[in-house]
């Protein structure tokens, strides 16, 4: 069965950040809520194709079988976390592990694929310290020893450079890596520039830093801005991103700034413990527009979103590229027929399938036009990012939103409002993938877990397909790809899927390709409820799964009792992170 948003989202209980807490708006408990997250060409090519992919083609081949469930019996050693035990101390822990070890390139070196497990997004607070340090020491532990490869952990513009241009303080970040230095975990960093506050799951507000703040008090066009005059602060608009208005610095420069200096403080941890950084280029941390927010009940799933080009830098963009294109009346605004957030595609005369506007000459100009903006802001960051880590050995990764709903329809109308070019008739994921493989950056893409029997059908959800049509992308690219799952799960359905998805063994033919799996599935997220005894068992069974990989020859069962072995091993360890964390 689906699981609903209210089921599904899991808050850190830890001491709040103290600049406010952020309610998400409340939710139909009937739906699934599932989420996530320029220069104009001279010819626009209106009937680009996939290399080697029929776009035309919706069901995308079969993967392989679903690995064999996790034994019922897997948790029964983590009940009853009411006494506080002490910690193993490292050397133990190495000793009774047999998880095999070895990232190259983010990819483990034996076969499998290497699990990583977000933190809490306030793990570190307002004042720069490490928040709860001691349930934050006895959770990392108890990953540790349960085979986990590492973690991920937001470094949040907002908290870091919050209080002027340049001044940066890394506070609670030195302490959290050091942290995971020690304990042999390797750490997936976020460039967070994004604020956080306003998307599913975020149950903290951290804004972003006050001084940009106050330049977008000065200039409301630096902010996305909706047909409506609706502006969204999640993140600057990326029609400003090459001009000075940050303090005479630009949005690209700052984000470059703030990449180097995090570079230079932490250059004893790069390669070794730092082994990814994960670039943000919009809201959420993904590479997309703010198409569908949240805050104060804008957008609600599976609504279509909306287009969000018009501040004035970005319509001064679309007004030169219609001129260049010799429509010069297509560039003083966006669609106006398009609907509103909470329309589906055939409530508008732009997204309807019979004669919708986004099939036609106009509508390809506007998308091809959107949808390269997007694309050119990748390009410039990814182009930054990829100067200043050279050499460093770590990998770049970007994160794209895994927008289901609506994916069979013919417009693809809520992908199309975020940014990304895919319908019936185009793939949309070939030119973002492209994009990465021309840095050498990996393709991090959501909702890893979801089935499409899960979703509402009669919004046409199909995430299933959407992956598969994801993976093909980055196939044909030759560029890796990482995964997530879009919204906490603890259950073994949830965990299969990811199993199965995370194999990859399907090719344009349908045909497993030799030594192809993800390189690597970040776990969403660290929590109370993650270490409940059922819970852990489960996580324990499927890190365990994910490191042997689809070519393993060792039968499920080995599996299994290995797995259940490590939930003895790690009693101790989760007794104290669950009463740490409920304290």
């Amino acid at each position: 069965m689906a699981l609903n948003l209210s089921h599904q989202l899991g808050a850190f209980a830890g001491t709040p950040i103290k600049s406010g807490e952020m309610t998400a708006p409340p939710v139909d408990s009937s739906l699934s809520v599932s989420p996530p997250s320029a220069r104009m060409p001279k010819a626009i090519n209106l009937n680009y194709k996939a290399h080697g992919v029929d776009p035309n083609r919706n069901v995308s081949p079969p993967m392989s079988p679903i690995l064999g469930a996790t034994r019922a019996d897997l948790s029964v050693a983590c009940k009853a976390f009411a006494v506080e035990s002490p910690a193993l101390d490292v050397e133990t822990m190495e000793e009774q592990r047999t998880y095999k070890e070895g990232w190259i390139g983010g990819k483990k070196e034996n076969g499998g694929v290497p699990v990583f497990v977000m933190m809490p997004l306030d793990s570190v607070t307002m004042g720069n310290t490490v928040n709860r340090r001691k349930a934050m020491r006895a959770s990392l532990q108890a990953l540790k020893s349960a085979g986990v490869e590492g973690i991920m952990i937001d470094v949040w513009w907002g908290l870091v450079e919050r209080e002027s241009p340049g001044a940066y303080n890394w506070g609670g970040y030195n302490e959290l890596l050091e942290m995971a230095k020690k304990l042999g975990l390797k750490v997936q960093a976020v460039m967070s520039f994004h604020q956080c506050g306003g998307n599913v799951g975020d149950s903290v507000t951290i804004p972003l830093p006050q001084w940009v703040i106050e330049e977008v008090d000065n200039d409301p066009d630096l902010a996305y801005t909706d047909q409506w005059g609706r502006r969204n602060h999640e993140y600057i608009s990326l029609g400003a991103d090459t001009l000075p208005v940050l303090k005479g610095r630009t949005p690209v420069q700052c984000y470059s700034d703030f990449m180097r200096a995090f570079r230079d403080n932490f250059s004893h941890l790069l390669g070794d413990t730092i082994v990814e950084i994960q670039v943000g280029m919009g809201p959420a941390g993904e590479l997309r527009y703010p198409s569908y927010p949240e805050q104060d009940g804008t957008w609600r799933f599976p609504g279509i979103g909306a287009f969000q080009c018009y501040d004035k830098y970005s319509l001064s963009s679309l007004k030169a590229a219609a001129e260049a294109y010799g429509k010069p009346e297509w560039g003083g605004t966006g669609p106006t027929d398009a609907g509103h957030y909470n329309n589906w595609p055939e409530d508008t005369q732009f997204f309807k399938k019979e004669d919708g506007g986004w099939n036609t000459e106009y509508g390809e100009f506007f998308l091809t036009w959107y949808s390269q903006m997007l694309l050119d802001h990748g390009e410039r960051i990814l182009s930054s990012a990829k100067s200043i880590f050279e050499n460093t050995g770590v990998k770049i990764s970007v994160k794209i939103a895994g927008i289901h709903w609506h994916y069979g329809s013919r417009s693809h109308a809520p992908e199309l409002t975020a940014g990304y070019y895919n319908t019936r008739f185009r793939d949309g994921y070939l030119p973002i993938a492209q994009m990465l493989a021309r840095h050498n950056a990996i393709f991090n893409f959501t909702c890893i877990e979801m089935r499409d029997h899960e979703q509402p059908q009669d919004a046409l959800c199909a995430p299933e397909k959407l992956v598969n049509q994801v993976a093909l992308a980055t196939l044909a690219a030759e560029v890796p790809l990482a995964g997530e799952n879009a919204l906490p799960r603890y259950d073994e359905y949830a965990h299969e899927q990811i199993l199965k998805a995370s194999a990859l063994s399907f090719d344009q033919n349908g045909e497993g390709e030799e030594n192809r799996e993800m390189c690597a599935f970040t776990y969403l997220r660290m929590n109370p409820e993650l270490f409940q005894a059922e819970n852990w068992g489960k996580f324990v069974g499927f890190v365990k799964k994910m490191g042997e990989g689809r070519d393993s020859h060792r039968c499920v069962e080995e599996v299994e009792r290995e797995a259940e072995h490590f939930v003895h091993v790690t009693q101790p360890l989760v007794q104290e992170a669950a009463v740490a964390l409920t304290h």
